[in-house]
Parts: structure tokens; C-alpha cells; sequence
């Protein structure tokens, strides 16, 4: 209807035979010249193409009669194509966002084309875990390759010991706060706990949802079993991108026992070995390694034709990945002094600054100190306050006309002083 609209109002002398009123109306509004000279951009001016054909010059072409005068002034904004309406799926970010400030162009996004060319030539690929638009923003900045969405959101931002309480739903909801944030990273979503093991019809079902609903652009599945490979596999032939898991997989602490490296011996290394080859005939496009040893992680690496990414797995993976609140020192976990990771290096203690932030706050509203003045910056003329203190007392509140009073009074006093400050 929109492109039917756009043409009426731009070359038919007459609309009102072909549209419908409600067409019709919208076409005659003085909002749609506005509008039209952008929407072409965006429907192919397909118009401009039927005429080159007719050969007739664009100044024979008849124009409604309200639209050949100048349009009054239309309250309603002409849009603007967003820089990120080439992002995959719903990645993007509204054109105007509270707090956004200037907004750069678009960078050149992580796709699995980048990844396999970083990969061939050698060079490290960086992963870090992100949960909302602000931490998906920060790692989207740096340059970060991989952005995941890791279902450790589970203990670090929701609370939980384990990884298991979290949800499909939850998952989507994060994923969709991080797709919002990022520009650039390449989108991985954690499958949580019971999305994917019941059956491979649930497995490609969620991870669809993951890409439909959660802006992702692949998913990682946990564990390297014959029924995970199998799930991997399902998802992979049904379009979706799979990143494997294999050693330390927190979702299964059932049954290993709690969070413990893995493969410390001979017949656990061959098992993580042929899980991770299973995984990638699957169709799995990279491999995480958890805790494991450093010469088990080489030899995986060696093995594979695609990339591992390791942590807590030693230096010799084709790329590295730790989670966001462990390696910014945000001490955030309910438990972090006994659970924080011993190959985890902290390259800020960002905790310790909120937390001397929070207290210094704390202490200026005890003492009054915040907020001043200066932090006060909505202004009354002096000629509405005593209308209004005047209207109070009229009505029986002095009190509250002297607290308007007095308080404005205070805030002539501490412009003046500021001024003399500046002086």
C-alpha cells in the first residue's frame, strides 16, 4: 500500500479513482512530500525506471495539485535510512537513543568468512562473554571479534551458583539487549541447560529461535556426546552455525562432579580429542576448550581444521575468550572470592571503583553536599515565584509559599557566588 500511495502522490494527477479513502487521504496529506523523496530511496525509485522506459521527461509528469505548492510544516520527523539496517537479522539500533551521542559509522562486521581468514593466516581470535546493551557496547568497541551471549549470565548477573536455572526466555532476552549493542562482533548465543538435550527437534527449534528472535548469528552447544553431535549436526543442516564445547561443560557438573578441569589423564585427553573431531565433522565452525591442559589444548588444535578457542586451556588455541565480570574485576558473583577462576587475569578491578563511587555517593546525600546547585539546573523566573507564593498564601499555605521563597532566595545566593568564583 505504502509503494502504491508514494507513486499516487508523485505522478497521477488524479489518486482518488484507484485508492482507497484511506489511501487517498494519506497521499493528499502535505506530510507525504516529505516523505516521498526518502521512501524512493528505499523502494528502488522503481518510478524514475517505468518513466526512462516511456521515455518521458520528468517535467511532463502531472503532480496532485496539493503537492505542487510548497508543503506546510509537517509535525511529524522525516526519516532517515540507519547506518545499521545492514546488520544481520534484527541487530540494529534506533537512530535517535537516549544517551547515544554522535554515532560513527558503521564498521566493517565479524562475519564466519572473518573469522576462517583470521584463522588461516595464524592470527588469534578474541571472544568475550556480554549480557545487556551496555556490556555489548564496551566489547563491540574494542574490537572483539566474537561477542557471546554465555548462559554464565546465569551466576554473574543473575545470581545463581550454576549455570542451570537459566531459561530459553531469559536467554533470548539477553541476546536481544547484546544484538541492540553491537555493530561489529560476530553473535554467538549459549544454548542453556534442557533447550537442546530432550531431543533434535528441540536442539534445531531453539536454535532457530536464537537467530529469529535473538539477533544472534550462531549458537554454541555444550558437550561432545553421540546425542550432542547429533543435535550439532541437525542444527548445523538446518542454517544454523555451531560453535562446539568440550572439557570443563558447566551444564554437565551433574555428572562430572562439580566444576573440575578435565582431561588430566590419558583416557579423558583422547575423549575430549574425539569429541572436539566429532563436533567438527558435525559441522561445528569452532570449538571452545574448557580447563583443560595446555598440551591436551595444542594437540586439539593440532588435530582440527577449524578454530578452538580456549580458556583455561593454555596458550597454544587458535584464539581465547573469558567472561566479562571475571576479567574486568567486578566482583559481582554471590560467591566471588571462592569461584573466581585461577586462570582468569583481571585487567581492572572496575568493582572497586563502583563500589568507592556508591559509597561516595552515599556520603554526599547523607551530608547534603549532593545534589549543589550546579547540579540544580532548572530555573523559575523570580517574577513566577512570587506569583506563586502569593497564590499560596492566598489559599492558606504560607509555610510552603516561605519554602519557595527561601529556597529560591538560596539559589540566587549560590549563582552569585559562583559567578564571583569565576571572576
Amino acid at each position: 500500500m505504502l509503494r502504491t500511495i508514494v507513486r499516487g502522490a508523485l505522478h497521477r494527477p488524479s489518486i482518488s479513482h484507484d485508492l482507497s479513502p484511506q489511501a487517498t487521504y494519506i497521499a493528499q496529506s502535505p506530510c507525504t512530500f516529505a516523505l516521498v523523496r526518502q521512501l524512493q530511496s528505499w523502494l528502488g525509485d522503481s518510478t524514475r525506471t517505468s518513466q526512462q522506459q516511456q521515455q518521458q521527461p520528468l517535467a511532463h509528469t502531472a503532480v496532485h495539485p496539493q503537492l505542487q505548492q510548497d508543503p506546510a510544516p509537517c509535525s511529524h520527523p522525516t526519516p532517515t535510512p540507519h547506518p545499521q539496517l545492514t546488520r544481520s537479522f534484527a541487530s540494529v539500533q534506533p537512530e535517535n537513543v537516549v544517551y547515544a551521542g554522535p554515532q560513527s559509522p558503521s564498521p566493517k562486521r565479524v562475519t564466519l568468512k572473518t573469522l576462517r581468514q583470521k584463522y588461516a593466516k595464524g592470527e588469534p581470535i578474541s571472544m568475550v562473554t556480554a549480557y545487556d546493551y551496555p556490556s555489548a557496547v564496551h566489547v563491540d568497541e574494542a574490537n572483539i571479534d566474537i561477542l557471546l551471549v554465555g548462559d554464565s549470565v546465569a551466576m554473574v548477573v543473575h545470581g545463581h551458583d550454576t549455570t542451570l536455572p537459566i531459561t530459553i526466555e531469559d536467554m533470548l532476552s539477553h541476546c536481544r539487549s547484546v544484538a541492540r549493542g553491537a555493530r561489529r562482533a560476530f553473535l554467538v548465543g549459549d544454548m542453556p541447560f534442557g533447550s537442546y538435550e530432550t531431543s533434535v527437534r528441540d536442539a534445531v527449534i531453539n536454535s532457530v529461535r536464537m537467530l529469529k528472535e535473538g539477533s544472534m548469528d550462531a549458537v554454541k552447544l555444550e558437550g561432545g556426546s553421540p546425542a550432542r553431535v547429533e543435535a550439532a549436526r541437525a542444527v548445523v543442516e538446518a542454517g544454523v552455525g555451531v560453535m562446539g564445547h568440550v572439557g570443563l561443560t558447566p551444564q554437565s557438573i551433574s555428572v562430572i562432579g562439580g566444576f573440575r578441569p578435565q582431561a588430566q589423564v590419558a583416557d579423558e585427553a583422547l575423549s575430549v580429542l574425539q569429541q572436539a573431531l566429532a563436533l567438527e565433522r558435525a559441522g561445528c565452525f569452532s570449538i571452545v576448550l574448557e580447563c583443560v591442559p595446555s598440551p591436551i589444548a595444542a594437540a586439539v588444535t593440532r588435530a582440527l581444521k577449524i578454530p578452538t578457542i580456549g580458556i583455561g586451556a593454555g596458550p597454544s588455541t587458535s584464539g581465547q575468550v573469558l567472561v566479562y565480570h571475571d576479567l574486568l574485576g567486578m566482583m559481582s558473583h554471590p560467591h566471588h572470592a571462592k569461584v573466581t577462576p585461577k586462570f582468569c587475569k583481571q585487567y581492572s578491578r572496575v568493582g572497586a571503583v563502583i563500589q568507592e563511587a556508591l559509597q561516595q555517593y552515599r556520603e554526599d546525600v547523607a551530608t547534603r553536599s549532593f545534589p549543589s546547585y550546579k547540579f540544580s539546573p532548572y530555573r523559575i523566573p523570580e517574577s513566577e515565584v512570587l506569583s506563586l507564593s502569593s497564590e499560596l498564601r492566598a489559599r492558606g499555605l504560607a509555610d510552603v509559599a516561605n519554602a519557595v521563597e527561601e529556597e529560591a532566595n538560596r539559589e540566587v545566593e549560590a549563582q552569585q557566588q559562583q559567578q564571583q568564583q569565576k571572576l
